[in-house]
């Protein structure tokens, strides 16, 4: 048994062929947001298009990932805090989030088929119990306890484990002989 707190995380990319409604949403939002907010970052001497072009010219276009994911804030809390693309095996439970970031890929201003962003949900801590069959094997419960209330989220792409902090208690630490 691992017994380890943890913070999952979900990466979801959004591009022109994502078939979700909300994902169209998103993009479209975002796209117009990356329009606009890139206007104060640009040069009118030598304007940039693509949001790498416009990265490298000026440093502080690095805002643009938070100014664009401004656009984005409505449809995330729309979620209600649960990521639904991800349910457990059983598939009643939903991954939690807590937090998330949203970063551009790619965007060009005179092309909308170019955008493409990421974002990145994070989950509150939970307790990591095992590794069953394909399967973490968590709780949300992080204290103690003689019993866990557990669910099982498949390994799968695009989920991962980003804070890891292992049990040092003498009663859960690994023997070896």
């Amino acid at each position: 048994m691992y017994k380890a707190k943890i913070r999952l995380a979900y990466r979801l990319i959004i591009d022109q062929t994502s078939t979700y409604l909300w994902d169209q949403y998103v993009w479209e939002d975002t796209f117009k947001e990356f329009v606009m907010q890139s206007q104060q970052f640009n040069s009118k001497e030598e304007p940039k298009n693509t949001f790498r072009a416009l990265l490298s010219h000026n440093e502080k276009a690095s805002q643009l990932h938070y100014l664009t994911g401004m656009a984005a804030q409505n449809y995330i809390n729309q979620l209600n805090g649960n990521l639904y693309r991800v349910p457990d095996i059983l598939g009643n439970n939903y991954l939690p989030f807590i937090n998330y970031q949203l970063d551009i890929i790619n965007s060009d201003i005179t092309d909308s088929s170019k955008h493409k962003i990421g974002i990145t949900f994070f989950s509150p801590l939970l307790t990591l119990l095992d590794i069953i069959e394909g399967n973490y094997l968590i709780s949300k419960t992080c204290e103690d306890a003689s019993g866990y209330e557990t669910f099982m989220y498949p390994l799968q792409p695009n989920l991962s484990i980003c804070y890891y902090q292992k049990n040092t208690s003498a009663k859960y630490a690994l023997q070896t002989f």
